[in-house]
């Protein structure tokens, strides 16, 4: 281990230790999981703005976070740093035989293939294990359930299209998409029903899924397009407040008036070339 690495976890192994920080010290497994994944999407964006340095901040701070986890973990005697990176390195050499071992792979679509093999004869192999009943094994395991309702939903849809349940063409996810909103519209009907909410809520999930769907049909990530989606919204929006009429706040505007400025905020994205 460098010695970079091996001093954060002696300041990290001081911050919990007795006479150490009253705040580290408090710290779980589970309270630390809003921090971890908070953490991962800074990463991401800064990937996203292509900052250098904020992402070696921010993998730093993701750093922080995975190795508290292990100091946490290291005290309840249940594992360590080192065996966090074992069991890393293992499973790379496990699941790459065709650089460490005697497979082959020669396209990223066979390396894929092959790794889902490993991951499926691995679940199969730990069956069972920890003295409780689990469920049978199926096609969808290995999905977090935390995950991102949209990446959940798409990985699961991958998962079931590997196995042949999937839809032919895109236009037949259209049909569903069609499908799915007209019983969305029975519901706000009948909005006024017991139980009407909690059936809207289902008819609206229902609605979610079928869009992801078809943006997984077209080759697009649904998380991706979404947070596209959003900025252009932001854009917009940030637009219509910097064009407000002079002495007015957004909230005096007449509806048709916001329209207008939508419009002209919709022109003026075209013209810079954000959006078509």
């Amino acid at each position: 281990m460098s010695q970079s690495v091996d001093q954060l976890r002696q300041i990290i192994s001081r911050l919990r230790s007795p006479g150490g920080c009253p705040w580290d010290r408090e710290q779980t497994a589970s309270s630390l999981r809003p921090s971890l994944v908070e953490e991962a999407y800074e990463v991401v964006d800064a990937i996203e703005r292509e900052d250098a340095t904020d992402l070696q901040e921010e993998l730093g701070d993701l750093l922080i976070n995975i190795m508290m986890q292990a100091e946490i973990a290291s005290e309840q005697s249940s594992f360590t740093l080192d065996a966090i990176a074992d069991t890393a390195a293992e499973k790379l050499i496990r699941r790459h035989p065709h650089v460490f071992g005697d497979s082959s792979a020669e396209s990223s679509e066979a390396v894929l293939t092959q790794w889902e093999e490993i991951k499926k004869a691995e679940r199969a192999a730990k069956g069972g294990k920890g003295g409780r009943e689990e469920a049978p094994p199926s096609l969808l395991d290995g999905v977090a359930r935390a995950f991102p309702a949209l990446v959940r939903a798409q990985k699961i849809q991958k998962k079931a299209a590997k196995a042949k349940f999937d839809w032919e063409r895109p236009e037949d996810v259209v049909e569903k998409i069609r499908e799915e909103l007209v019983e969305v519209e029975a519901e706000l009907s009948d909005a006024g029903s017991q139980g009407a909410q909690e059936r809207l809520s289902e008819e609206v999930g229902d609605l979610f899924f079928a869009v992801v769907n078809l943006a997984r049909a077209l080759s697009i990530d649904s998380e991706t397009a979404l947070q596209a989606a959003t900025d252009k919204f932001v854009r917009r929006f940030a637009f219509m407040e910097s064009t407000l009429p002079s002495k007015k706040s957004f909230s005096d505007l007449s509806l048709a008036e916001m329209n207008t400025l939508w419009d002209q905020a919709k022109l003026a994205g075209k013209k810079k070339g954000h959006e078509s």
